[in-house]
């Protein structure tokens, strides 16, 4: 830490693109500057951070004050949908407020920013300004005869019910409010209407105070940055999932599905504002969309359930577009989504994105979709995309076994298994997982002479590095103790010993457990395998070698 107080900000990020304090500096710095010196800093610290609110509020805020209001419109365009953040909405009612003013269609604008702001962030603890401020001005909007004046009460109504029914802080103040509006409005009619509500309010009142005290300690203002496993971070992850699980018990008790869902979804939408880079957590918030999207159909919601859907379909969609780009875990799970949809179209999409990714190891990415090509369209289907993964020269050896046991397996075919077991032995030879793999097949089959064909031409290839095939040697000998007499095993025995000592004597007594060794169990107390310097896990053995080394 001492050496990066030396570098300049700029250079820290260069070393570590994620140095958040470098970017503050930076940001503080060009605050400073006209908008038009500072718009690619801004630019870059957006493209960086994509999900973190307060660099876009910072960005559209300096892009205000020049008054950009195309801009302004442009950036809020690019991220208001996306990013939750309950500091960025109001920033974008307060922008809406003071432009649009000029306009004579304004209360229109302004009415609809105020909708669509409590639709996304309305369930947010610190919601409660743009509750008083969507009824501050409803107020004020001009209501000429008793139809008008009766429309504009039930508008200030309805947004009041709605901010009460809400857990949030400063819940009292609304309450209060809201109960000297009514009584304003009409004392005879209001005891019944506050009577009515105040069961509802109460609630209310007591998940605010939860809700702070489960929250309290989470960081809302963290920025996403890759985890790097250290205990503030890990801390802070389990404060969210705490915090989900907690919506997720349903503390409200409400009997309505979808508010419910709509809770919870929000709680996961606020999580991976700070914990972007975290694919679980991506994938929860899909699944749980799924699986409210499910619920809500069988309840006949028909409606919310398709929107619940289509929620799960753009957060995968945000999720592998943005900070999860690489992330191959919820590409496959986005395909596996889009499959039990019949979407195969979308499927094959999702699969050739992320084979369009350089850097990405393909292979994979080429089995699983060897397997969704097999499953939708049968093994004929699936040969060509095993044939397209042939000619990637970034595939490795792992395809050539999947798609081996697919033919074994699905068209009951030994040969074309043993057929395409040989193809990839050619190609990857020097690989002892790929041999490994190939003699575990051929031993399942009780194959014992073709086995032994392949460890022969394995072990006497000249691909093999001598530095790797005592991995091969140790199967050898492991199948001829199985299958073998006792002159073949001791055969194998001396070759294994000659290729990975040279013929010295050293370790002999090790290579010996090896022969009488079966899975976890060994000849030799653990004590024993200590001193002899016997390189195995320890752990693993230890209640083995308790049962079967009494005797020793």
């Amino acid at each position: 830490m001492a050496g990066s107080s030396i570098l300049t900000p700029e250079r820290r990020i260069e070393l570590n693109p994620f140095d958040i304090d470098a970017w503050n500096l930076i940001l503080r710095e060009s605050q400073a500057r006209p908008i038009d010196q500072a718009r690619n800093f801004y630019e870059k610290l957006v493209t960086q951070f994509p999900n973190a609110g307060r660099y876009w509020k910072a960005y559209i805020e300096h892009e205000l004050r020049g008054k950009n209001f195309e801009n302004v419109e442009n950036l809020f365009n690019r991220c208001l949908v996306k990013v939750l953040n309950i500091d960025l909405w109001k920033c974008y009612v307060f922008y809406v407020r003071e432009t649009k003013g000029h306009l004579s269609s304004f209360r229109e604008k302004m009415a609809k920013a105020y909708d669509f702001a409590l639709d996304k962030v309305g369930l947010d603890m610190n919601s409660y300004s743009i509750y008083a401020d969507y009824i501050s001005f409803l107020k004020t909007v001009p209501a000429v005869g008793q139809y008008a004046e009766n429309q504009r009460i039930s508008a200030v109504r309805k947004i009041y019910q709605r901010g009460i029914s809400t857990p949030m802080v400063n819940i009292e103040s609304l309450w209060s409010d809201y109960c000297s509006y009514e009584k304003n409005i009409n004392p005879t009619l209001a005891e019944k209407l506050i009577s009515e509500r105040n069961k509802e309010y109460q609630v209310s009142k007591k998940i605010a105070k939860q809700l702070e005290t489960v929250t309290r300690g989470v960081n809302r203002q963290a920025v996403s940055v890759p985890p790097r496993g250290t205990a503030p971070e890990m801390k802070q992850v389990e404060m969210w999932k705490k915090y989900i699980q907690w919506e997720k018990s349903n503390p409200m008790e409400t009997e309505e599905y979808g508010q419910f869902a709509k809770r919870v979804v929000y709680a996961y939408e606020q999580s991976l504002l700070c914990l972007g880079y975290y694919p679980d957590m991506w994938y929860e918030a899909a699944l749980f969309l799924q699986q409210a999207g499910k619920q809500l159909e069988e309840k006949g919601d028909v409606k919310l359930a398709q929107q619940m859907t289509a929620e799960a379909m753009q957060l995968f969609d945000r999720a592998i577009s943005g900070l999860m780009k690489h992330s191959q875990l919820l590409y496959f799970a986005y395909a596996d989504f889009e499959e039990e949809r019949m979407k195969f179209d979308n499927v094959k999409k999702i699969y050739d994105n992320l084979l369009t990714i350089d850097h990405i190891d393909p292979t994979l990415t080429y089995i699983q979709l060897m397997k969704f090509t097999r499953r939708t369209e049968g093994v004929r289907a699936a040969r060509a995309v095993f044939k397209r993964a042939r000619e990637d020269s970034r595939c490795r050896h792992h395809v050539f076994i999947a798609a081996a046991l697919m033919e074994f397996y699905c068209s009951k075919d030994k040969d074309v298994a043993m057929r395409v077991f040989d193809l990839g032995l050619k190609k990857y030879g020097d690989e002892p997982e790929y041999a490994c793999a190939y003699v575990d097949f051929l031993t399942h089959l009780n194959e014992d002479n073709n086995t032994r064909v392949v460890f022969e031409r394995i072990l006497t290839s000249e691909t093999l590095p001598a530095e790797k095939s005592s991995d091969i040697w140790d199967r050898y000998l492991e199948f001829e103790s199985l299958v073998g007499d006792l002159a073949s095993t001791l055969k194998v025995d001396e070759r294994r010993k000659a290729a990975v000592t040279g013929g010295k004597d050293e370790g002999t007594t090790l290579m010996l457990i090896d022969r009488y060794r079966f899975l976890n169990l060994v000849p030799c107390t653990l004590d024993q395998l200590k001193l002899m310097g016997y390189n195995v896990s320890f752990n693993s053995l230890h209640d083995y070698c308790y049962y079967s080394c009494q005797s020793c």
